[in-house]
């Protein structure tokens, strides 16, 4: 009997507290789903905050309740006074110990520190709650756009010329005792060369060529008694031609040669003139294609002109030459018509060897004029080189030799400066 009277006072006993916990774990219940409702919301309202700030100047961010944000972003420490308000009868539990109390027993191994520890390490940081309403201002500048400044602008007008030049001065000396076995005898040689171009190209549809060719040598022969020396090199020549693009590599082209020679050149051992300045004289007037040349990398260079219409005037200023010129007796001049073809080629074989080539020919169907000049250039250094020259031509229009026939030959190796601009 008094064991049932002892156990029915513990029951009595025991009941308040039974229902008391039951309705504490409910509260706790309902507390942790509106903590994670407020957690939730507050997240959303950061969100739309965030959006509002992209389209507006500015814009307050109003928190909706005040939140201790501090132990959810350190370590996760393990603070007692957040189980001692949980078993407290007097106290209700915060959202944000409601937080931390689900952390605890929900998710323990996020936990790594502890209140007692923070002790230990110094007082302990309390999380303090954010009251104020922070404002996000947001200004939008216009970028700095540069000061204009004056400027001043100068046109220059383009130059559409090109200029070049080559000069050389050759000497050659020889020299022979009297009773050399195979015979001859000792001279000396000198030969001065200018080559000038002015050049205009427009870059569209016009070129204009110009070429000015000036040669003269002299040489001592001691079989002449009449004279002391001798012209062995005598040229003045200009070449033009105007152009007119039709294709990449080919023009229309109008081309003029003049020809004739600086002095007297005489017989040997005679006063007897051969020819002079003028005597003989060449132009000749071509209309044709020409075709420009750049072969092996721009190493060769040159043209081709070909015209199936050309007109030739020739003339002699002393009337005894006109015979010897191929113009009939009497007579200073000689008009014809016929075709013509010139070629010009560069060809820079190294960086010290290069030829010079130039074939010209002309004929009338009835009389033909060619020439062909050969110069191979041997650059030593810049200012030192030697020049092998090879000129064959042929004119059926002048008398005929017994020997050579319509053919003559001309040839000459030199040492001396050259220079090239």
């Amino acid at each position: 009997m008094p064991t049932n009277a002892v156990a029915m006072a513990l029951l009595i006993m025991l009941f308040p507290l039974a229902s008391y916990g039951q309705g504490r774990y409910r509260l706790t219940k309902n507390r942790k789903a509106q903590t994670e409702n407020k957690w939730q919301k507050k997240y959303s309202d950061s969100i739309v905050a965030y959006r509002d700030s992209l389209y507006a100047g500015k814009v307050d961010l109003k928190p909706s309740g005040a939140i201790d944000t501090a132990p959810f972003f350190l370590p996760m420490t393990y603070y007692k006074g957040v189980v001692h308000n949980a078993f407290s009868l007097d106290k209700d539990l915060t959202d944000d110990d409601m937080t931390l109390l689900n952390i605890y027993l929900n998710h323990p191994e996020l936990v790594k520190n502890t209140e007692q520890k923070l002790d230990a390490s110094g007082p302990a940081l309390t999380p303090r709650t954010v009251t104020e309403s922070p404002s996000v201002i947001i200004k939008k500048t216009k970028p700095n756009e540069p000061e204009a400044l004056p400027v001043d602008v100068v046109v220059l007008k383009p130059n559409f010329w090109a200029f070049s030049g080559d000069y050389y001065l050759q000497f050659l000396q020889n020299y022979l005792t009297d009773n050399w076995y195979q015979g001859g005898e000792s001279n000396y040689s000198m030969m001065g060369s200018v080559t000038l171009n002015a050049n205009y190209n427009n870059k569209q549809k016009v070129k204009w060529d110009n070429t000015l060719e000036m040669k003269y040598g002299l040489q001592t022969t001691r079989s002449d008694t009449v004279h002391k020396t001798r012209t062995s090199e005598d040229l003045l020549r200009y070449t033009g031609k105007l152009g007119l693009q039709a294709t990449k590599k080919w023009y229309y082209t109008f081309q003029l040669i003049a020809q004739t020679q600086w002095a007297r050149h005489y017989s040997t051992n005679s006063s007897k003139v051969q020819s002079d300045f003028f005597s003989p004289f060449n132009l000749n007037l071509s209309v044709g294609m020409d075709y420009n040349v750049s072969w092996f990398k721009n190493r060769l260079t040159g043209s081709f002109h070909l015209a199936p219409l050309a007109y030739n005037f020739k003339y002699s200023g002393r009337l005894a030459l006109s015979k010897r010129n191929g113009i009939d007796e009497g007579k200073h001049s000689l008009n014809d018509f016929g075709s013509q073809t010139t070629i010009r080629l560069n060809w820079k074989i190294s960086d010290n060897i290069s030829w010079a080539t130039r074939l010209y020919w002309y004929t009338t169907y009835e009389r033909t004029e060619a020439e062909w000049e050969n110069t191979f250039s041997f650059q030593f250094n810049r200012y030192l080189a030697t020049k092998i020259y090879l000129y064959p031509r042929f004119d059926d229009g002048r008398s005929k030799d017994d020997k050579m026939g319509y053919w003559m030959f001309k040839e000459f190796v030199s040492i001396g400066f050259s220079y090239s601009m």
